[in-house]
């Protein structure tokens, strides 16, 4: 899963660079939280790795490679909100442009890297305490069963009996603030997501019951945007759900259970496949759109004269409304 988690992410990235899109207001944010995945999913790999080939120092190495996996993850919940936020705001342009004919500011791309910078830059000011408590205090000691490399939020055993009684109370108040961290991480954008998916469909509907004249491709267009505003979420909440799941059971029931053990191997099967899903609703949606544009130009190939200068009157009254033409000039443009 992780494997097809880094070839899901690096096919977005190295469709944005061959289409040269990368500097797109559109493309950025979603290069991003690809860019977030392709980490995730090389951080699964390596501790997958790690497990077949025991190291020396594998105590050390699984631990720091658990506290950065869930930088990662943390960063990809919040690129998932920043992602989901620009198709929200895309969509709202699209209707104060479409309906109202109204120019609006973008400010979208300055408050679009400021979220990317915070995206980044809060997982890691939270990791800091794990990183610097743990390893000063020796917290990969606990972290001794055979897959330690491959689970988040590994359980810690019993505290080994040779590290002093104040490092295994650091080590245990570390293990339980990584777990809340992680739940409430998760729960705040999740909770963003569904307040933005609520206004984009909201938005949508008022594009369906609008009067306005909009044209094919236009509609092609604003239905992949909503589409999208939908999929990302419904990808995300697949992806990490179980996780979630098993974080609350860990929570109320610390003691180990099958139901525990159920929880870990669907959590390995879908959090590390975030990068595949949104590369597969990426490619969906562009695949309906590019069929839907096709078979829109060939509709208007096999279009009497009569219906194509109609509907170049009509779209040139859309791009000029203040210039209307009067009904002498609108029978000479049909005739």
């Amino acid at each position: 899963m992780a494997t097809l988690s880094i070839i899901g992410s690096s096919a977005i990235i190295a469709y944005t660079i061959f289409q040269n899109i990368m500097k797109s207001p559109e493309m950025r944010p979603l290069l991003c939280l690809s860019f977030s995945d392709l980490l995730l999913g090389m951080c699964w790999l390596l501790g997958a790795l790690l497990y077949g080939t025991p190291t020396a120092n594998e105590d050390t190495v699984c631990y720091n490679l658990q506290v950065t996996g869930q930088i990662f993850y943390i960063s990809s919940f919040f690129y998932t909100v920043n992602y989901t936020w620009h198709l929200y705001m895309d969509l709202k342009v699209k209707y104060n442009q479409n309906v109202y004919r109204a120019s609006t500011v973008d400010c979208t791309s300055r408050i679009g890297w400021i979220t990317v910078v915070l995206s980044s830059l809060i997982p890691l000011l939270l990791m800091v305490p794990v990183f610097c408590l743990g390893n000063t205090s020796e917290c990969f000691h606990n972290f001794s069963q055979s897959h330690r490399c491959l689970l988040m939020h590994s359980p810690p055993p019993a505290m080994a009996e040779l590290l002093p009684s104040a490092s295994t109370s650091v080590c245990r108040i570390l293990y339980f603030y990584g777990l809340i961290v992680f739940l409430a991480s998760f729960l705040f954008s999740l909770l963003a997501i569904l307040a933005l998916l609520i206004r984009a469909q909201i938005l949508y509907k008022r594009f369906v019951k609008s009067t306005g004249f909009l044209g094919d491709a236009q509609w092609a267009m604003i239905h992949m945007v909503e589409q999208r505003v939908r999929f990302y979420p419904a990808a995300f909440f697949s992806c990490w759900g179980p996780a979630v799941i098993l974080v609350i059971i860990k929570l109320a029931r610390p003691q180990n259970t099958r139901l525990h053990m159920a929880l870990y191997v669907l959590q390995a099967l879908t959090a590390a496949s975030q990068g595949l899903l949104n590369c597969g609703v990426y490619g969906w949606t562009q695949h309906r759109l590019y069929r839907f544009r096709r078979e829109v130009q060939r509709d208007a190939d096999t279009q009497t004269p009569l219906l194509r200068s109609q509907k170049r009157f009509y779209t040139g009254c859309l791009a000029s409304p203040e210039s209307s033409p009067t009904p002498a000039d609108a029978a000479s443009t049909v005739l």
